[in-house]
């Protein structure tokens, strides 16, 4: 049967590694549309980048082990290249919010980065993808909020929730709280295509994606469902939540999945008290991003305090980057602006190389 040689070729496929990893490229899901024909087949080989430095020497692998076949026709295409889905032709840039532990405080950066790029201007989506604690909900004060479906050309999209101007779906909206902790990990893949690919998101400058914390099927499913204009890393001062950040970090710069990291967040950098503004507690360790930041030669994108009402806001539903005169509001401010910064010298960077390339 087709169906039995399609598998059987997915299988000698896998024999072929990703340098630089312990990845098969059918497990990286970079085999697709295997076609047969008589003693013919064809299929496509999908890069993450243009400039990949394996691409001859991956093609040429495929065809060497498929010697059963007269004819070996494989397309190379690059995750740029390909058509996006309807949800996200009108999305301009898609940045992974990622802490290599949990704790970190991710999901309070992710949402009140997605605020504060909402109040100076920009169209903001916010995708909470974190299977084991869905918060933004509680963050926006939206828990009771329910998605509904609305056919859009044609199609059943997934209207997103809409606060403080940011445009959001989360798991949390879908499942009951107290089961998202044992998804598996097919299902929360699926969960987060799913918002990505069928949320009707329509025109967006920024979505980020609230991804869970470590390194897990959810990442990988990320990156090949969507080309990422790159990855922040959030972490606290402490040594053993730095060394979780350089796993996330090596995740992202790995050849098998070559997304930019944007930079460095340092979230409880210090503590300080309301009432004295200009006192600083740093009761994590000092600047231990920062000098992270300077070894990996990656910007550090901000640096936020600890005070009260980053936690009353949270729970409150309320962020506190809606107050962009308050100490930890202000911090906010200033990260996306350099996020801002970080993504325009990515583009920036991108294009110089595919000007060094023709």
């Amino acid at each position: 049967m087709l169906q039995d040689e399609i598998k059987e070729i997915r299988d000698v496929l896998r024999e072929v590694k990703y340098p630089g990893t312990s990845k098969n490229i059918v497990e990286l899901d970079m085999v697709q549309r295997i076609r047969i024909e008589g003693d013919k087949v064809a299929f496509r080989l999908v890069f993450q980048k243009s400039d990949d430095p394996f691409v001859n020497t991956i093609t040429k692998k495929c065809r060497s082990l498929l010697v059963d076949y007269k004819e070996v026709d494989i397309e190379t295409v690059f995750m740029h290249d390909l058509e996006r889905p309807l949800s996200l032709e009108k999305v301009k840039n898609i940045i992974a919010i990622s802490s290599g532990k949990g704790g970190v405080g991710k999901s309070t950066v992710a949402a009140n980065l997605a605020v504060a790029l909402a109040l100076q201007g920009y169209k903001v989506g916010l995708v909470d993808a974190d299977i084991f604690g869905p918060s933004v909900p509680k963050m926006f004060g939206c828990e009771e909020a329910q998605p509904y479906i609305e056919k859009i050309d044609e199609q059943d999209m997934i209207v997103p929730v809409e606060k403080y101007g940011v445009k959001i779906l989360s798991i949390g909206f879908f499942i009951d709280p107290e089961s998202a902790a044992v998804w598996r990990g097919p299902m929360a893949s699926n969960a987060l295509k799913q918002m990505v690919e069928q949320g009707y998101w329509d025109e967006l400058d920024y979505m980020l994606i609230d991804l869970p914390p470590g390194t897990s099927d959810i990442h990988l499913t990320l990156v090949q469902t969507v080309a990422l204009t790159g990855a922040i890393v959030v972490s606290t001062p402490q040594q053993v939540a730095l060394a979780d950040a350089v796993k996330g970090i090596n995740m992202f710069e790995s050849p098998g999945i070559n997304v930019p990291v944007l930079g460095l967040v340092e979230n409880m950098s210090w503590f300080t008290p309301a009432e004295l503004p200009e006192n600083k507690y740093y009761i994590f360790g000092k600047e231990g991003a920062k000098r992270l930041a300077e070894e990996r030669g990656i910007p550090l994108l901000g640096q936020i305090p600890i005070v009260q009402s980053i936690c009353d806001g949270g729970d409150d539903g309320k962020p506190v980057a809606l107050d962009p005169d308050s100490i930890t509001g202000a911090a906010f401010t200033r990260l996306a602006e350099e996020v801002v910064k970080a993504v325009e010298e990515n583009h920036a960077q991108a294009k110089r190389v595919r000007v060094n390339h023709k």
